[in-house]
């Protein structure tokens, strides 16, 4: 996915109607032809703060050719109404718990689609035909023309990471496609980035579909790595789909739904715990936080306690009981100084409203988890935030509070990078080779140009000068 975006208009600093038409018609512009376009990292509020984007406003900027647009958290897109007559869902889709067509008051499709299922319709237009969705299992057969544009696409990906420094990545919508991609590239020596792959699952898969992480096949040793599987436990705020504990402001009774029923989540845990498998699940509301604790929990009383280092992904909010679950369980904090609302360019607005004021206080943890010496692990969750580790570490050292009377959170540049490098390599079982500047270790290495000491304040203080992936030059600023 991250590759596909590269290709994609970005969105990211893009805010008002105007500014939206003239980027989306220059983009249309310099790709001729009547294919969909799509634009990605939109802003919830990029037509205005009490404006939500629909067909009729993209209509406005392209009424024949279709385009799209994906949310910058990824789990949400607005399409024109062309887009929507190719996709067949201008008159909605029955897509059940958890993702939704939404309809207007005239019996059609307003053009906002939540969640991957919605969204599947309008990737599945594209030239990749949906093989970068989140919702793609995977197992579908390829044609070979497709797959040797897809390694490339990857290829491509790879060398992006290492442009910004990265030597390591852990890929969250793996599938046994992917994997075989993948294999391809390591094999023939084209990886510029070591991948950790995870097998994802949903609600019907069960417990039963760990055991597709066998269809993944041979790993190769130092470059591609299984051995985890992801789930999804819910959505996102802006969307109304993050689980909660409690109602959501003004709106009495709700709380969402949870994407996997808490049996079913628990038995796929205790699953894969007792393959030694590691689980890694996004939750974002504290009700899906709390909910992924019990499932972690579930497996270590039945299969016993190990070193299982399973991760909860982001952390958006969390109670306060439970952020003293985590130490005892072994959980590792993966999160993402991006994200929080008043970072990285992200708007506070509607988030934090829609979270809620009695959230605030534990919402995006990091120093409270770190007081507790809870293992954390910094990423960037890219591309539904930007790739750069430097400016995500300028986004934790400069975040501020969003009241006067709300915790500071922040951490310090040391911690930072301990998340980036030791935290991420002890969160994917390789701190024994891997995280340091030690003998004896892969000699993975990054020249930095400019001041770490300086990123709080400039977020151009720094830049990644070279990187050195298994003693191999992969990114030269100079070249």
């Amino acid at each position: 996915m991250g590759g596909a975006t590269l290709s994609m208009l970005n969105l990211t600093d893009v805010f008002g109607f105007d500014a939206l038409k003239a980027a989306f018609q220059a983009f249309i512009e310099r790709n001729t032809g009547k294919g969909i376009l799509t634009g990605f990292s939109a802003n919830y509020t990029i037509v205005g703060d009490n404006a939500r984007p629909d067909r009729h406003l993209l209509d406005r900027i392209s009424p024949n050719r279709p385009i799209c647009m994906l949310a910058v958290d990824l789990h949400c897109a607005w399409a024109n109404t062309r887009a929507l007559e190719l996709a067949g869902i201008l008159h909605g889709a029955d897509l059940g718990q958890g993702a939704e067509v939404v309809m207007g008051n005239d019996g059609l499709a307003t053009g906002e689609l939540r969640e991957f299922e919605a969204m599947r319709y309008i990737q599945n237009l594209t030239d990749l035909q949906g093989r970068d969705s989140l919702d793609n299992t995977g197992i579908e057969p390829v044609a070979e023309e497709s797959r040797a544009h897809d390694r490339a696409l990857i290829r491509r990906a790879g060398l992006y990471c290492a442009q910004h420094g990265i030597t390591s990545a852990v890929n969250m919508d793996g599938n046994p496609y992917q994997a075989g991609l993948m294999r391809d590239l390591a094999q023939a020596g084209e990886m510029p980035v070591r991948v950790s792959l995870p097998l994802k699952l949903v609600e019907k898969d069960g417990p039963e579909g760990v055991d597709r992480i066998d269809l993944f096949g041979e790993e190769v040793r130092g470059w591609l790595h299984f051995g985890r599987i992801k789930l999804f436990l819910d959505g996102v705020y802006d969307t109304w789909t993050a689980l909660t504990v409690s109602d959501y402001p003004e709106r009495a009774g709700f709380r969402s739904e949870p994407l996997i029923a808490p049996e079913v989540f628990n038995a796929i845990c205790v699953a894969a715990d007792k393959r030694g498998i590691q689980v890694a699940t996004h939750a974002v509301g504290d009700g899906a936080v709390r909910a992924t604790i019990d499932g972690y929990e579930a497996a270590q009383k039945k299969n016993g306690k190990r070193d299982s280092r399973h991760r909860i992904e982001h952390i958006d909010t969390i109670t306060a009981d439970d952020l003293d679950r985590l130490k005892p369980l072994g959980i590792v904090a993966s999160m993402q100084p991006v994200h929080p609302p008043g970072s990285a360019g992200l708007p506070l607005e509607p988030t934090t409203t829609i979270m809620g004021r009695a959230r605030w206080n534990t919402a995006f943890p990091w120093k409270m988890i770190r007081d507790r010496n809870v293992p954390l692990a910094f990423g960037t969750d890219w591309p539904v935030s930007p790739l750069s580790p430097l400016y995500a570490i300028h986004c934790a050292l400069s975040r501020q509070p969003w009241g006067p009377d709300t915790p500071d959170q922040r951490i310090s540049l040391e911690e930072c990078l301990m998340a980036y490098t030791t935290g991420g390599a002890y969160a994917d079982f390789t701190e024994a080779s891997r995280g340091a500047l030690q003998e004896g270790f892969v000699a993975d290495l990054v020249l930095i140009d400019g001041s770490l000491d300086e990123l709080a304040k400039d977020k151009d203080a720094a830049r990644i000068a070279l990187t050195i992936c298994n003693g191999k030059i992969t990114h030269d600023a100079e070249l």
